[in-house]
């Protein structure tokens, strides 16, 4: 099963997107080519905040902006939004209910930067967080229309995002709908539900679970918090 390959969409996309959006500003903590707002800082330099490695000021600071009117994006790695910062990020963002947006790159273990970058209770940690909304995008469309969703919502947002090359398997008019789960087939043997990268690897495997017989309802999930989806 073959996909169109989109090469780091979010850099082109979030410009495009925060264009006329002049409360969306952008923090980040020495990690701004890795996470692809690069292009947002050269375009948009006065809504742009960089902190070097100081993840605690980073969150203290966003919480700040967000008191003032802005709407900070956080872009860094997923463990340095919340293993290092966690103090700040309850206290400063997620208890006053802020509408800051912590974009965090390579979740879970899909780093190669070892240990050190591994978010592997990202998930975790977060969903215990009172007020905290926590979306996963799982192709290139999904990549590019969570800003919206994430933009929506009312309260402090943490996105698994997804950088570099990247698969587009929904359609571009297919959006990211918040809360709602994507079923991409119908079955009634087995129910498979998949988030993140892990939906095209279920893509992949459905086929061969199809030829021994098995009939698989496969449902792709993009909102990890609330999990209140009636389907």
């Amino acid at each position: 099963m073959a996909y169109e390959i989109v090469k780091r969409p979010h850099v082109e996309n979030f410009v495009k997107w925060s264009k006329f959006k002049p409360k969306v500003v952008v923090l980040s903590a020495d990690l701004t080519s890795s996470c692809e707002v690069g292009k947002f800082r050269d375009t948009f330099p006065d809504r742009f905040f960089s902190f070097g490695l100081g993840e605690q000021n980073m969150l203290g600071f966003a919480g700040g902006l967000a008191r003032e009117g802005f709407e900070p994006w956080i872009h860094t790695f997923a463990v340095f939004i919340y293993r290092r910062p966690l103090d700040q990020l309850e206290m400063s963002v997620a208890y006053p209910n802020l509408p800051v947006r912590m974009v965090g790159f390579l979740p879970g273990i899909t780093t190669p930067g070892g240990v050190t970058h591994q978010a592997i209770d990202d998930v975790n940690v977060l969903r215990g967080i009172p007020n905290m909304t926590i979306l996963e995008t799982g192709d290139a469309t999904e990549v590019e229309s969570v800003l919206e969703v994430a933009h929506k919502i009312d309260g402090p947002v943490y996105i698994r995002m997804l950088r570099g090359e990247i698969s587009r398997i929904f359609p571009k008019n297919e959006l990211m709908k918040f809360n709602a789960a994507r079923v991409l087939s119908t079955g009634t043997d087995v129910t498979i539900l998949s988030s993140g990268i892990s939906t095209e690897e279920a893509l992949r495997a459905i086929p061969a679970l199809k030829e021994h017989g098995v009939s698989v309802q496969h449902l792709h999930i993009s909102t990890l918090k609330p999990f209140t989806d009636p389907q």
